[in-house]
């Protein structure tokens, strides 16, 4: 009877409070102690950045650098003349990486080799819209097929005759050395902080720059590519195969004083029309700056700027390369072309680039000469025309 009592006497909501109260207790000291440790962690942190960028310490890279040794040991040939990392470099290709012939010169590192390159196609030239192809030979042979092959109708009974079997022209474009002679002093050489390197790209593309500009325009072919306006000219009409046709502007040595933009209309649809979806007018600033101010019958210029910065103006609809090299507008001049050059001009060259180091020649300078093998001419001669500033 007592012990029954006892136990009737025992409370046990009070037991769970009591119990949950001890639970709440080392919940929170367990949580005091976690929040402590992670202060401790959060402020080693916080030195070890302030520490960090205190000394401004550079960015670990995480790519590896493949072109490293061949960079440097370029460098180096170009600085002092030692050819000792280039010569020890393991062959990895034919064209660029290729260490060295026995006469001295080496094929410029593919860094700069390409930013030349990338130089050259950005250039107002002929070479921004031509067909540009890369080969390992002294010439490059183009096949045209200029003909169609024959047809005729044919009935039930009648017999069939031979039609027309279609004919296959080869045009060669034969390689020609272009050379740049950049020279600086062996002591600008020696600065560390010099960039050697883009500035020796910079000089090169510069020369070729010129230099292929002009030939690809008007080059006669002898030790230098033969430029598009080097072709035979006849007058469109009459056009055939292995001329350029043109038509004339109206005027003896401008454009005509009334309907001044006829010609231009003439010279667009001159062209056939399977070129025209490509074609380009060329021409130079001073050209440019005459046509611009054009309009047509209604008032409205025939000439449109670019929409974005770097964009090539349009006239009629086609894009504008403005090409230094093209002859002003005078008596007899063709000053204006328009065509598909990208078929009716090749450019043949070849990828490698070869550079000679020279401290003797100019002393206290050191001369680098530096040589390419490009080529071009004329492929098809239906893809261009042009205009001539005469009346017949």
């Amino acid at each position: 009877m007592t012990e029954t009592k006892s136990r009737a006497g025992e409370d046990p909501a009070a037991e769970m409070a009591v119990a949950m109260s001890g639970f709440i207790n080392e919940l929170k000291g367990f949580k005091t102690d976690v929040s402590k440790s992670l202060q401790k962690q959060e402020e080693r942190l916080t030195m070890l950045n302030a520490k960090t960028m205190s000394y401004g310490r550079p960015a670990l890279s995480t790519a590896a650098e493949v072109e490293v040794p061949h960079q440097k040991a370029f460098n180096a040939y170009l600085r002092s003349g030692d050819d000792d990392g280039l010569r020890g470099l393991a062959l990895e290709g034919k064209a660029l990486s290729t260490s060295v012939a026995a006469d001295g010169g080496y094929l410029v590192d593919p860094r700069t080799a390409e930013t030349i390159r990338s130089m050259l196609v950005s250039t107002a030239s002929i070479r921004a819209i031509a067909n540009v192809v890369n080969v390992e030979a002294s010439s490059y042979d183009v096949l045209i097929d200029r003909s169609e092959v024959g047809s005729g109708w044919a009935t039930e009974t009648a017999g069939l005759t031979e039609t027309a079997t279609p004919a296959i022209e080869r045009i060669s474009i034969r390689l020609h050395e272009l050379s740049a002679m950049p020279k600086a002093s062996q002591r600008l050489l020696d600065d560390s902080a010099f960039d050697v390197e883009g500035w020796l790209a910079g000089k090169i593309a510069t020369r070729f720059m010129r230099a292929e500009s002009a030939a690809f325009v008007s080059g006669d072919g002898v030790d230098k590519p033969t430029g598009f306006l080097t072709a035979a000219k006849v007058a469109n009409a009459s056009w055939t195969w292995g001329s350029l046709g043109y038509v004339t502007s109206g005027a003896a040595s401008d454009f005509a004083s009334t309907n001044p933009a006829d010609c231009i209309v003439n010279l667009v649809y001159s062209l056939q029309a399977q070129y025209r979806a490509n074609a380009n007018f060329v021409m130079n600033s001073k050209t440019a700056g005459a046509v611009r101010k054009m309009k047509d019958a209604d008032g409205r210029f025939l000439w449109s700027d670019g929409l974005a910065a770097g964009q090539p103006a349009h006239l009629m609809g086609y894009p504008v390369l403005i090409c230094e090299d093209m002859p002003d507008i005078a008596a007899n001049a063709y000053a204006i072309a328009f065509g598909d050059f990208a078929a009716g001009y090749t450019i043949a060259e070849r990828p490698d680039l070869r550079l000679l180091r020279d401290p003797f020649s100019a002393k206290p300078h050191v001369l680098f000469y530096a040589t390419k093998r490009v080529g071009g001419n004329v492929t098809d001669y239906a893809a261009i025309k042009l205009l001539k500033f005469a009346t017949s």
